[in-house]
C-alpha cells in the first residue's frame, strides 16, 4: 500500500464542532500482538482467561481455524469491512453492519452468529435473527464513539424540548443512523420515525419529508448535513444540537434557527472519519496530479464536497475495483478496509488521505483471542458475551428497519 508522507498542519477549527477529538487509540499500527502487549487492553473487556492473553497470532489463528471446523454450520462468523485481517479471514461474510445482519437473519440453520464488529451492529443482528439464534459479540467493550455521543435519555430529553416548542411533535420525523443503539431504533419506530444506513440516507430523508416538515437526524451530524446538501437544502434550514448543553437550552440552537430548520442535526461524528481534511485531499492532488478522491459521508461537508465521490463502505469497495487501471485513488475511511483494497488492486495505486495509520478504534478491539476464546466455549457447549436486545424494544426497533426496507 502507497503511503503519503507530507507533513500536514493542523485542521482549521469546525463551525460545526470546535472539539477536533481526533484520538487515536493505537499507535502500534494494524498488524497482531498479544492482546496482553496491546497498550490500550486494560480499557477492554478484561474478563477474557489470561491464556488467550499470551498467545501469538499463530496460535490463535490455528486454534479459531480448529474451533471452526469443529463447529461447522452451527455458527456464522460475520466481519465488518473495518476489521483487521486475521478476522476477516475467518469471516463467512463481510460487509458493512446492516448487509452483515441481514445475512445472518438468512442462515436460519446457524443457531449461534459471532459478530465481529462493534455493539450497536450486534443488537441489530439480534433485532434481525430468529428467535432460535444468539449473537454473540467477541469483546462487549467493542462500542462505537459516534453511537454513544447519543444516549436514549439525551435523544428523549430533546424530543420533550422539541415537542414544547412546536405545540408538538407529529410533524417531526425522527431518523436515526444505523451506528445507534437498538433503544434509539426503537425510538424512532415508535414515533412514526426510521432507520437510515450510509447508502440509502437520501431515499429515507426523502420519505421523512412525505410524512412531516421536519426531520430529527442522529447521531451522525455529517451524513445528515451531507445527505441535506445533496438534496438541496442549504445550512440555513439545518440547525446543530448540542446535547452536550444542559437540557432546557434547547441545544444551544436559537428558537428561530429551529422554527426554519428541514433538519435538526445531532452533534455526532465517527472519530476515525472527522480525521480527514480538506488539506489532506490539497496535499494529495498535488502529489498525485489527476488521481481521484472517494471518501465515506461520516466525513466533513468540505471534504465531501472535495471529493471526486462519496459513498458507504460497499461504496467505496466497488468505485475501487471499477477503476480503471493505474488509477491512483486516494480513500477517506478506515485503515483496515483501505489496506485490503490497495491488496486486492494491486493495478492501482490505493491509499489512505490520513497519513496517520489510526484504526477505528473501537472496531479494534475484537482481537483474535476474543474470537478464540468464543469460539472455543462453544466448542465446549457454551455461550458467553451474548447481545440479547429486549423484546418490547426489538418489536419497536423492528417497525423502523421495516419501514426502511419498504423504501428500497
Amino acid at each position: 500500500m502507497t503511503t503519503m508522507t507530507a507533513t500536514h498542519s493542523a485542521p482549521k477549527p469546525n463551525p460545526y464542532f470546535p472539539i477536533a477529538q481526533l484520538q487515536c487509540e493505537t499507535d502500534a499500527g494494524i498488524e497482531t500482538i498479544p492482546l496482553s502487549e496491546e497498550r490500550a487492553f486494560t480499557s477492554w473487556q478484561p474478563t477474557i482467561p489470561e491464556r488467550y492473553q499470551r498467545m501469538d497470532v499463530e496460535e490463535l489463528t490455528r486454534r479459531i481455524r480448529a474451533a471452526r471446523g469443529t463447529l461447522g454450520d452451527k455458527v456464522v462468523i460475520l466481519g465488518h469491512h473495518y476489521q483487521r485481517e486475521d478476522i476477516i479471514q475467518f469471516a463467512d461474510d463481510r460487509g458493512d453492519s446492516f448487509a452483515l445482519s441481514q445475512y445472518a437473519a438468512s442462515h436460519q440453520e446457524s443457531p449461534y452468529i459471532v459478530f465481529c464488529g462493534v455493539h450497536f451492529m450486534a443488537e441489530a443482528a439480534d433485532i434481525l435473527a430468529g428467535p432460535h439464534q444468539q449473537v454473540i459479540l467477541p469483546n462487549l467493550e467493542a462500542g462505537c464513539s459516534m453511537a454513544d455521543m447519543a444516549s436514549e435519555r439525551d435523544v428523549r430529553s430533546a424530543w420533550r424540548e422539541l415537542g414544547e416548542l412546536f405545540g408538538g411533535t407529529d410533524d417531526i420525523i425522527p431518523v436515526t443512523y444505523m451506528n445507534s443503539a437498538a433503544a434509539l431504533k426503537a425510538f424512532c419506530g415508535a414515533n412514526g420515525g426510521v432507520v437510515c444506513t450510509s447508502s440509502n440516507a437520501d431515499k429515507v430523508l426523502e420519505w421523512a419529508f412525505t410524512q412531516g416538515k421536519r426531520v430529527f437526524f442522529f447521531p451522525d451530524q455529517h451524513l445528515g448535513r451531507n445527505t441535506g446538501h445533496a438534496m438541496g437544502i442549504g445550512d440555513d434550514e439545518m440547525v446543530l444540537w448540542n446535547w452536550r448543553v444542559p437540557a432546557g437550552n434547547l441545544g444551544g440552537a436559537k428558537v428561530e434557527a429551529l422554527e426554519r430548520s428541514r433538519i435538526i442535526l445531532w452533534q455526532g461524528h465517527c472519530s476515525v472519519h472527522q480525521r480527514f481534511s480538506l488539506t489532506q485531499i490539497e496535499e494529495a492532488r498535488a502529489a498525485h496530479p489527476g488521481m481521484k478522491v472517494v471518501v465515506h459521508p461520516e466525513c466533513r461537508a468540505e471534504v465531501v464536497d472535495a471529493a471526486d465521490a462519496n459513498g458507504s463502505t460497499a461504496f467505496i469497495a466497488k468505485y475501487v475495483a471499477d477503476a480503471p487501471a493505474g488509477s491512483v485513488i486516494g480513500v477517506g475511511t478506515e485503515i483496515n478496509l483501505v489496506s485490503r483494497l490497495a491488496k486486492e488492486n494491486p493495478d492501482k495505486t490505493v491509499f489512505c488521505l490520513d497519513p496517520v495509520v489510526c484504526p477505528c478504534s473501537t472496531m479494534y478491539r475484537v482481537h483474535p483471542a476474543y474470537l478464540a476464546w468464543v469460539l472455543e466455549e462453544l466448542v465446549e457447549g457454551r455461550v458467553v458475551n451474548r447481545i440479547e436486545v429486549d423484546p418490547a424494544v426489538k418489536h419497536d426497533a423492528k417497525v423502523a428497519l421495516e419501514r426502511m426496507l419498504a423504501l428500497k
